[in-house]
């Protein structure tokens, strides 16, 4: 090991930088005259604070430890009249306790309490969480609804401190829960909650009456939403990987990555999303402005077990002749596009996020049909999956067969083009080489890259069931042989320490699909090598990159997926091993070599077609390009 040299040109460096600094500070030091000046403005400054201090009414923060005030207690009401000012009477009202009101239906159980008038505990009836019990979206503060505003009497007060009155009634089938802050008998801001028989979303609203000889409207009015993410999931890593904090602002619906923030116009709703649950407040009169955030709480997978994210959301609301009145919705519940789809005019369907551009239509259109309609006749859902992987694969193996058929007639042609090669060596006739190899290939009716279409075709599909099998919260707890959950990792070994990027256990389905791949991969690479033309001078050897690829590839997906649905790698698996059935039925009861070597000969002796435009474009570059060469070969 060569020991470090002593750098002197360095040294030089750090003198020169600490000597301009040295000459930069004492040139700019302040003259004494400037000293005494600094001094006298201090010391006015000083003077006008205390007359400010004086002559201007303070702005007082109010206790958030507000307790109940009894009307005949004169000395608890004059403590809370001089915190809260007007906003007292609420404070002496029967309901200024922390007791809590319950509005639910077969899906939801909502507790909203008097202080605060918030909803503190949210309760999914129909889900568990992991461990098998009850599953809370919001539950022990880990939520938390408040509006902040300056009074006319110069305080700043939060309605999380304040008590609010409840009423509940009824409207038809709905439970309404109004919730009213009150400084008089005749003004109030209420929220008004309406639940609604089998649905997730609650109607919502804010309004006031008379407030505005209370609350300051000068000042904008600041909602504050913050929520911290349960986790609910078997994998923290995979539901921290799928939890987003979606938004639809300035008509574009758009998230923040994981950490990260940002300042929006015109808001319509902010979407807190959990892998498979959503927490969601909609406005029917946009946010002019708001400032969102998100946060990463997982640092540490093994320690940060109980939180997944922070979300907040902070925007003004906006008086209107003195008075609030926004009409919103509350949605508490599964991240479910076939759901989310039934809110027409929203657009909170992007928030089950099925893939962008072609992927996603791949989902919408056909497989969430397809799973939707099993799912109604079967209960199994690992068998689902297998019957989907069957009816896709059934579909596909057109593509597979033209893909075959095409290595068939590369094959028998391959000896014709080896001959060209080895008449036409050499750099100086790489060009002909090429000419001639596709007058042959054109003249028997064979494309290279009809074998590469197919492949091309089925991408879509490959990446689409990427996103659709992991984000599924129908296959969410439902076990199928060794896998507890199919929207989890399966798992039938645990590990004594952790291995990057593979984790601390081993799952069987993975392992399954890597092999799968691997026989997969090892059949078609002889097809592959019938596809590829014979290896030319100069070029890279393809058979060996596609020897490393067959290697590397199963290894890849062991590693990969070894932490991701196991419904995924159980379909992989079962696609694989079917895609080497129907190429093996293919290649031996399909495709006879014979006949196709006929074929060729018999379009061989056919005249050939007229080309198409392009094709002689290209034919005419190509003989351009050989004239361009032989004549540096002469000029040489």
């Amino acid at each position: 090991m060569e020991e470090k040299k002593f750098d002197v040109n360095s040294l030089i460096g750090f003198l020169l930088l600490g000597a301009i600094m040295v000459w930069y500070m004492y040139t700019n030091q302040p003259t004494p005259e400037e000293l005494e000046k600094q001094r006298t403005e201090q010391i006015q400054d000083s003077i006008q604070s205390v007359q400010d201090q004086i002559t201007q009414p303070s702005t007082k923060t109010v206790d958030s430890a507000i307790t109940t005030v009894s009307p005949t207690d004169s000395v608890a009401l004059s403590n809370a009249q001089s915190q809260l000012g007007a906003f007292a009477y609420s404070a002496t009202l029967p309901s200024a306790s922390a007791n809590e009101t319950v509005i639910e239906n077969e899906l939801l159980k909502i507790k909203v309490s008097n202080k605060g008038g918030q909803i503190t505990d949210v309760e999914l009836k129909e889900f568990k969480t992991n461990a098998q019990k009850p599953l809370h979206l919001v539950k022990d503060n880990n939520a938390l609804f408040n509006i902040n505003f300056a009074t006319t009497d110069n305080r700043t007060l939060n309605t999380k401190d304040l008590f609010f009155e409840p009423t509940l009634s009824k409207n038809g089938e709905n439970q309404v829960l109004s919730m009213k802050l009150k400084v008089s008998a005749d003004q109030y801001l209420e929220y008004r909650y309406e639940i609604k028989p089998g649905d997730y979303m609650l109607d919502f609203a804010i309004k006031s009456q008379g407030m505005d000889r209370a609350i300051n409207t000068t000042q904008p009015l600041q909602l504050n939403w913050d929520f911290k993410a349960y986790r609910q999931e078997k994998s923290i890593k995979t539901e921290n990987m799928y939890g987003y904090f979606y938004y639809k602002a300035d008509d574009d619906v758009s998230y923040l990555s994981f950490t990260d923030e940002d300042e929006l116009k015109d808001v319509n709703w902010v979407a807190y999303k959990q892998h498979f649950f959503t927490s969601l407040l909609k406005t029917e009169t946009p946010f002019s402005s708001a400032n969102v955030s998100s946060t990463d709480l997982v640092k540490d997978e093994e320690k940060d077990t109980v939180f997944t994210k922070l979300f907040t959301l902070k925007a003004p609301l906006d008086m209107k002749n003195g008075e609030l009145n926004y009409a919103m919705n509350w949605y508490y519940g599964p991240t479910d596009y076939k759901i989310f789809k039934k809110y027409k005019g929203t657009d909170i369907k992007d928030v089950a996020d099925l893939g962008w551009g072609i992927f996603g239509w791949i989902n919408r259109i056909i497989f969430i049909p397809v799973f939707t309609f099993l799912s109604t006749y079967m209960t199994n859902y690992g068998l689902i999956i297998i019957l989907m992987t069957i009816i896709v694969r059934i579909i596909m193996s057109p593509v597979v067969y033209k893909s075959y058929l095409s290595s068939a007639k590369m094959k028998v042609l391959r000896p014709e083009m080896q001959a060209i090669n080895e008449r036409l060596k050499g750099k100086e006739n790489a060009m002909k080489r090429q000419q001639e190899t596709m007058a042959l290939q054109r003249k028997a009716g064979v494309s290279p890259l009809a074998g590469c279409i197919p492949a091309l075709i089925q991408m879509p599909v490959f990446f689409a069931l990427f996103r659709f099998f992991p984000s599924e919260i129908g296959l969410r707890q439902k076990s199928f042989l060794w896998a507890d959950d199919l929207s989890s990792y399966d798992m039938v070994a645990q590990l004594p320490f952790k291995i990057w990027f593979y984790g601390d256990h081993v799952s069987l389905f993975p392992i399954l699909a890597s092999i799968a791949i691997f026989f997969y991969m090892r059949m078609t690479q002889s097809q592959q090598m019938n596809m590829q033309q014979p290896t030319q001078e100069g070029m890279p050897d393809m058979s060996k990159m596609m020897k490393y690829m067959m290697y590397f590839s199963p290894l890849m997906m062991l590693f990969f997926f070894n932490n991701y649905a196991s419904s995924l790698s159980l379909y992989y698996f079962v696609s694989n091993l079917l895609t080497i059935v129907i190429m093996l039925v293919i290649k031996n009861f399909i495709i006879d070599e014979d006949k196709i070597h006929a074929q060729i000969q018999e379009n061989k002796a056919k005249p050939e077609k007229k080309k198409s435009k392009f094709k002689q474009r290209l034919d005419d570059a190509m003989k351009q390009a050989q004239v361009q060469q032989e004549q540096k070969k002469k000029n040489k």
